[in-house]
């Protein structure tokens, strides 16, 4: 059949592509190069109308439709259908009186951060400046500031969105609570978020930063850490990294080839009771380098100092209970058995504030838990033959100590349908899948990326 796309071409103020044409992949290059995108046509959506008259198209003509944003959390090729790209749905006002930040579906996190600070505002962000801001809220999101200010959709006020049957809607504690609800923290099949008002929070500067040790003392400061959190204070957040660094000269001198361990930490206070807090961590081992003080609120991303480059990804997440010295066995023992791989660690204490819902309510999975883990590859070019297995081995490991809610921003690619249903309480899911059928009711939609 072929499809009348001048129909849909003539009603967008944005622009409909065809893969013929150039620019076409350009269109939706995303961060994850690995993953190659061939839908039938893209539609550069340049308002909410362009949305609308796409997902009425597809309802019309029984088509699929993904949506690439910032495409930072691309982890499955679009091999059909239709692709909305909202990159060009670019605004972003600071109301500095209210606090209260408009953004646009295509706006990245780095941008909001620099607008806020010349207010003295700070969002409660991804750790990279690079991650658009949408994608993130959709899952709920865990930053730097997570256990002194919970998840980032925990400050959502509303959303603009057009529901999978073409209505341009405006969802928040007044209109449309249910679909208010699932947005924060359901992730996708509910709609297409074209704008987001986002509450900011008063913040100059923070004690912040990172602390690196050498592989000799990796071991200890792990153990030393998984102890340190069980009496955490509820203000700060703190994680860690073990990576193997390549030895390529684009990276600082003391990072270049070397195993580290990076513990990052994240206290929004006076820089005197962030060092008292941060003392006893200082006190781990030797210091090989030290990257920890005061900050500006404007360079909270350099935290976690995450890639901005696009290249190959290849990550694996789960949530976990609270950790113990037996965990620190199995996965040490499990990355020295593979010490060739080119794989990173990343854990990330959660609770406090994390574990409190907002009074309305949310569809955010993973409140229960204790902690986050992360596994990324360092080196895609062995590709999935050689990272599947690897991968597979490191999250079986840890398998006793998963939670059995995690959360949807955190399965990336999901092991299995089990693995996938655990981004939400039973309860969560039903309610979740009751609401994509309201609002979407042919299921046009798939899965919304970052």
């Amino acid at each position: 059949m072929t499809l009348p796309l001048t129909d849909l071409a003539a009603q967008l103020s944005g622009r409909l592509m065809l893969p013929h044409e150039t620019g076409f992949a350009a269109q939706f290059a995303g961060y994850n190069t690995a993953i190659i995108h061939t839908p039938q046509a893209v539609v550069a959506a340049v308002n909410a109308g362009d949305v609308s008259a796409t997902m009425r198209f597809a309802n019309q003509h029984g088509l699929r439709v993904a949506i690439h944003a910032t495409g930072h959390g691309t982890f499955a090729p679009v091999t059909s259908g239709l692709l909305i790209t909202t990159g060009r749905l670019d605004h972003l006002k600071i109301d500095p009186t209210t606090r209260i930040a408009s953004i646009g579906a295509g706006v990245r996190w780095g941008a909001v951060i620099a607008a806020a600070a010349t207010h003295g505002l700070a969002p409660i962000s991804g750790s990279s400046a690079n991650v658009g801001v949408v994608g993130y809220l959709l899952g709920g999101g865990l930053g730097p500031l997570a256990r002194s200010h919970g998840f980032g959709s925990d400050h959502l006020l509303g959303f603009t969105v057009v529901t999978g049957t073409g209505d341009s809607v405006e969802a928040d504690a007044d209109h449309h609570p249910d679909l208010f609800w699932a947005l924060r923290g359901g992730k996708s099949g509910l709609g297409v978020v074209v704008a987001v008002r986002l509450r900011l929070i008063a913040l100059r500067h923070l004690y912040a930063g990172s602390l690196w040790f050498a592989a000799p003392h990796i071991d200890s400061v792990l153990r030393q850490w998984i102890d340190w959190t069980r009496h955490a204070d509820a203000q700060v957040t703190t994680s860690v990294a073990i990576i193997r660094f390549p030895q390529i000269d684009a990276l600082p001198e003391k990072l270049r080839g070397q195993h580290l361990l990076s513990l990052r930490f994240a206290y929004p206070g006076t820089t005197a009771h962030g060092q008292r807090l941060a003392a006893p961590l200082r006190a781990f081992a030797p210091v090989h380098l030290d990257d920890l003080g005061e900050m500006r609120a404007a360079d909270i991303a350099r935290i976690h100092n995450d890639p901005s480059d696009p290249g190959p990804q290849w990550v694996r997440g789960q949530l976990l209970r609270p950790l113990d010295q037996a965990f620190a066995d199995a996965v040490l023992a499990q990355l020295q058995a593979a010490e060739s791989a080119p794989f990173a660690m990343e854990l990330r204490h959660l609770g406090a504030a994390t574990t409190v819902d907002v009074p309305q309510g949310s569809a955010v999975g993973g409140r229960p838990t204790a902690f986050a883990v992360a596994f990324f590859a360092t080196d895609c070019s062995g590709g999935d033959t050689i990272l599947r297995p690897i991968s597979d081995r490191l999250l079986d490991t840890i398998a006793p100590w998963a939670a059995a809610e995690t959360n949807i921003n955190f399965t990336p690619v999901a092991r299995s349908a089990a693995h996938l249903a655990s981004a939400w309480s039973p309860a969560t899911a039903a309610k979740l899948a009751t609401l994509r059928w309201r609002y979407d009711p042919l299921s046009v939609l798939t899965a919304v990326g970052l």
